[in-house]
């Protein structure tokens, strides 16, 4: 076998900036190098893991003088936990970080003027922001500090997987993210599960109960608690009664037998086990405008962020500027959160996803909020948005698109180019393929503002608004 070549330690190095993936960088003799979990102004000595021909991976050593713009840390599993990887740097550089990052990806992929960019919209609430999370149950408890001899054995964890280790889960003990309530929620989930014996899901080998946990809030404090398990294990009902008698919080306690060899559960019903099947969250309409209501089941996909949602949403109104004779497409519609703020400032809205279980979820938040000029196709985006499609519906005014991380189809580019509305308004999760997108929509549109908006503080990612005009 051939060995592989020691790298060097290197001292005294300056991060200088941030760069992909939450990670910082450092210069060194014309070389980036790439370093997890410090911020530009540290000065490191830096143990090189990776080194290839135009950059280099490295992990901190020893820090040597720590940056004024240093952030105080809120969570105890910093620098173990793959989430957070900025929170150690203040909000106001994450800010800025970012919205260079839009900045970059739009003039250097796309070839866009970015000088009607308008500076970010950043998160009143930086912690205890986000309206859900998923924690996975395994056998394979990952520890922060080297197990020792004395080390007490661990029936598993529950908590968030390890970076590129697939099988490796670290027990959280607290995360800021979300309200104090999930804290509570999961330890007693952990503490009951391990003081009755009930086994977590090996991944490996595809054994045990115990699979994920899954929690939701919504700002009306209502709260859903889902338990996935792999097999009816005796004692998992326990469990659930433990839950009920103890949080009586919970609106909506479920369950989903989940026995596949994926952790996917879209697909797989869900047992109400106490309270309602759903809960229910409220969004304020654009401009004083009658408030929302949503229906959000354990499968419904929702931001996150909901506070953040309401701003998200509003720009993209403020974009789209309708008219109350204009027709509208919303794709990517999702459970139609954007197509339902729309509806009563347009004459109709179309809008166009391809999980059907999210066009019944729109279907129904559209009669519970009695809004009557909206209809919802479910299907694959580059096979409905097709000219017999429009011919039928009608050509759109104003199109509203939301695509995933991958951005659109280039069949769904050609048939935008097609039908020329008069403004497209483009809502990305990835500034990248957004900026590929907009060069392919130049030859007939030209972007007219841009608006960044944080999602998720202390991550790097980023959403963008951009507004297309009909050249």
């Amino acid at each position: 076998m051939r060995k592989t070549k020691e790298q060097p330690i290197l001292e005294n190095v300056l991060i200088t900036d941030i760069g992909a993936e939450g990670k910082a960088i450092a210069r060194i003799d014309g070389m980036v190098l790439f370093v997890p979990f410090v911020v530009p102004g540290d000065i490191a000595d830096i143990k090189v893991i990776k080194k290839k021909k135009n950059y280099a991976e490295g992990r901190v050593v020893e820090i040597k003088h720590y940056s004024e713009k240093r952030a105080e840390l809120q969570c105890p599993h910093f620098g173990t936990c793959g989430g957070c990887r900025w929170q150690n740097l203040q909000y106001q550089f994450q800010l800025e970080a970012k919205q260079q990052q839009v900045r970059d990806n739009l003039e250097r992929l796309g070839h866009v003027d970015c000088t009607q960019m308008q500076p970010i919209c950043g998160s009143d609430k930086t912690f205890y922001y986000r309206n859900k999370l998923e924690y996975t149950f395994s056998t394979k408890a990952w520890h922060e500090q080297p197990p020792t001899a004395n080390t007490p054995a661990e029936p598993g964890a529950l908590g968030f997987h390890i970076p590129s280790l697939f099988d490796k889960v670290l027990n959280i003990e607290h995360c800021a993210l979300q309200e104090d309530l999930s804290n509570q929620i999961r330890l007693a989930v952990r503490d009951y599960a391990i003081e009755h014996e009930l086994p977590f899901y090996d991944i490996r080998n595809h054994t045990g109960c115990l699979r994920n946990l899954i929690i939701r809030n919504t700002s009306t404090g209502q709260w859903m608690v889902v338990l996935v398990i792999a097999e009816y294990h005796l004692g998992w009902e326990g469990l659930m009664e433990h839950l009920h008698d103890n949080f009586p919080q919970i609106t909506s306690l479920q369950y989903i037998l989940n026995d596949k060899l994926n952790d996917s559960y879209a697909d797989l019903p869900s047992v109400t086990f106490a309270g309602q099947n759903y809960v229910e969250e409220v969004m304020d309409g654009y401009q004083g405008a009658t408030p929302l209501h949503f229906t959000i089941r354990p499968q419904t996909f929702y931001q996150t962020n909901s506070a953040q949602a309401q701003k998200l949403y509003s720009f993209v109104a403020q974009y789209a500027d309708l008219t109350p004779d204009d027709v509208v497409y919303d794709l990517y519609t999702g459970t139609g959160t954007i197509a339902l703020f729309l509806a009563r400032m347009c004459k109709h809205i179309v809008g166009i996803e391809y999980v059907e279980d999210s066009i019944a979820a729109a279907r129904q938040n559209a009669l519970q909020n009695h809004i009557n000029n909206t209809e919802f196709h479910a299907g694959d985006m580059a096979k409905v948005l097709t000219p017999q499609f429009v011919a039928e519906h009608g050509r759109p005014d104003v199109v509203v698109t939301d695509p995933p991380r991958a951005g659109m189809h280039e069949k769904v580019i050609e048939q935008l180019l097609a039908m020329a509305p008069r403004k497209i308004v483009y809502v990305s999760c990835n500034p990248a393929t957004q900026a590929r997108d907009l060069e392919l929509l130049s030859p007939k549109y030209r972007v007219a503002r841009i608006q960044p908006v944080d999602m998720f503080p202390h991550t790097q990612h980023v959403e963008n608004v951009a507004e297309l005009v009909l050249i």
